[in-house]
């Protein structure tokens, strides 16, 4: 789960994008134009440096959308209404993409200068010859709840066996887990708890109260601003020194490219969802229906993202990294070709897209042995032992807003098809009971890799690392997302036929769980399920990761990251977000 992917629009952009009722803000943007300058001139193709592929395609007689977005002399106000009409921000947080059924993905690609490779680099790193890196200290920048903390651990410890030394900057409340695991730590700004609520309350970054909104800014703020010393200040409780000569970071960290071009290191983005654009399969946090529209996908969440963001990065960037602002950036601030990207999910359950270069690489889950050392209660043994084994159902870290309807549905279901179960409690609170049943056992958090062991099929919210767990143990699964990148492997899990189609949150229903356990006991879904789980033994996605980074790191003094490359692209995407406030 990553609780701040798109919790990003803000007072601060609605002023500036929007309107000219502001509150003051500092003037990091060059050249001092006022607001409603900034908007003309930020959707304006005239400020553009157009490549000669735009170029062409405003020749091409063919009136498809790209070529009216890049023409000269269609009106700014008919090309917002234009892009008003391609993207809609969902009560769910989602961003809807809708494209003419007629144009192909190719006239779509307003990122002209990306050239699609013809041959994937499809060597696995595990079989790729690295070569020697003498010993670095390494940081690595990880924002959101313990599942996305959990893969960077595994990373920095299998780093710390090659030489490095690791220091894992995260949030506070997470000091302990990273300390016993061995690697050493740095707190970063940002409470998770805070922030999932926030998102699971809101469906996304749209704040259900304008009281909201200047809570979650100092949340964001706190983390980017809390980059810096993480990259280079002595350890908080020893006082001993450290400097990084590499970042590794997951894009919610926002500010991480930007702290790579100040110290002049080199930056490797890992991340446990899709944030690369691709012709097969649309950004996780939209919604396309049609193949067309999946590469502009990207572009657009990453513009809401980059808007919502772009004045709290300007302002790190001239008050503490000592650089000047940018007005236009990749909101993901990783999309550059240059920058090398790791993709953590098994390539037999999603394979490396053909249109991703050889800077990108997919390499496997990556999994943190907890079962080893883990003792489960006495009572948990003796209850599984008792009986057939049982179907987990838990959200993890999430808030449920209905708990107490929620467990009622979940012992019904449970009790009509016949089958035993495992609540996990949760931050959500699930598991009330009026009175005991003996089908159902209670439990707070166990790790997955020990208790999806003992289980049948899983039902929970689809967090990358949970269904990597749950299907490393050949559990067939059902996914209830929540928000962010949930639905993307629901919708991955069922189109391998590992599960039903994934039932979001607000539909959780009773007759919806008993179809979903109904397919979960079909033997064939079992026999697939056993299938993916033996192809995923043979994957080391910890090994492929720390190889793959080894693999990119270069070999000569690191330029700086071209932290504005993707500009391009952006500004034109006013458009959609403007709708969401004005409509």
């Amino acid at each position: 789960m990553h609780p701040v992917a798109l919790n990003v629009i803000s007072e601060a952009t609605m002023d500036t994008v929007i309107s000219d009722r502001s509150l003051p803000r500092a003037n990091t943007m060059p050249g001092g134009t006022n607001k409603a300058e900034e908007l003309v001139r930020s959707i304006s193709p005239q400020y553009l440096d157009r490549s000669r592929t735009e170029k062409r395609r405003q020749n091409n007689p063919r009136t498809d959308l790209a070529a009216h977005l890049f023409d000269d002399k269609m009106s700014d106000k008919k090309k917002l209404k234009m892009l008003n009409r391609i993207a809609t921000v969902k009560d769910d947080g989602t961003v809807l993409v809708q494209v003419p059924s007629d144009i192909e993905p190719a006239t779509l690609d307003l990122r002209a200068e990306t050239v699609v490779p013809e041959v994937v680099d499809d060597e696995p790193c595990e079989v790729t010859d690295i070569p020697y890196v003498p010993p670095l200290q390494i940081v690595i920048l990880i924002v959101g709840t313990r599942g996305d903390v959990q893969p960077f651990v595994a990373i920095g410890k299998r780093l710390q066996d090659y030489g490095h030394r690791v220091r894992l900057a995260t949030h506070a409340n997470f000091k302990e887990f990273v300390l016993t695991a061995g690697l050493e730590f740095y707190p970063l700004g940002g409470d998770p708890k805070i922030l999932a609520e926030y998102m699971v309350k809101n469906k996304g970054f749209l704040p259900s109260s304008p009281s909201e909104i200047p809570i979650q800014r100092k949340q964001i703020k706190e983390i980017i601003f809390s980059l810096l010393p993480a990259c280079k200040d002595p350890d908080v409780d020893t006082g001993i020194p450290f400097k990084a000569d590499a970042i590794i970071a997951n894009p919610p960290a926002y500010g991480h490219t930007h702290v790579a071009e100040a110290l002049k290191v080199p930056i490797h983005i890992f991340f446990t969802m899709p944030w690369t654009a691709t012709n097969e399969f649309p950004h996780p946090l939209s919604r396309v229906k049609q193949p067309a529209g999946y590469r502009l996908s990207y572009q657009i969440v990453d513009s809401m993202i980059w808007l919502g963001i772009r004045d709290m990065i300007n302002e790190f960037r001239k008050k503490k990294l000592k650089l000047r602002p940018v007005t236009y950036l990749s909101g993901a601030q990783g999309s550059s070709s240059d920058i090398p990207h790791g993709y953590i999910w098994s390539p037999h359950l999603v394979p490396k897209p053909k249109d991703w270069g050889p800077k990108i690489d997919v390499v496997g889950f990556c999994f943190l042995d907890l079962a080893s050392n883990y003792q489960p209660p006495e009572s948990l043994v003796k209850w599984i032992e008792a009986g057939e084994k049982p179907i987990y159902i838990g959200f993890g870290s999430l808030p449920v807003q209905e708990p107490q309807k929620m467990t009622k549905i979940i012992v019904e279901a449970l009790e009509m098809t016949g089958q035993r179960g495992i609540i996990n409690k949760g931050w959500g609170g699930l598991g009330n009971l009026d009175e005991p049943k003996d089908f159902v056992y209670l439990l707070d958090n166990v790790p997955h890799d020990w208790l999806f062991l003992q289980c049948k099929a899983v039902v929970h919210h689809g967090g990358a690392g949970t269904t990597a767990a749950g299907l490393k143990a050949a559990c067939p699964t059902t996914i209830v997302p929540f928000f962010g990148d949930q639905p993307f492997w629901g919708e991955r899990v069922h189109a391998r036929g590992l599960g039903p189609l994934p039932i979001p949150v607000e539909q959780f229903s009773l007759p919806k769980l008993v179809g979903a356990i109904k397919f979960m006991m079909d033997t064939e879904v079992k026999q697939r399920a056993v299938e993916l789980a033996e192809a995923m033994e043979s994957e080391d996605g910890v090994s492929g990761a720390v190889k793959a980074f080894l693999k990119h790191f270069p070999r000569s003094p690191p330029s700086v990251p071209p932290s504005h490359s993707a500009s391009k692209f952006m500004e034109p995407f006013l458009g959609p977000v403007k709708k969401c406030f004005c409509s």
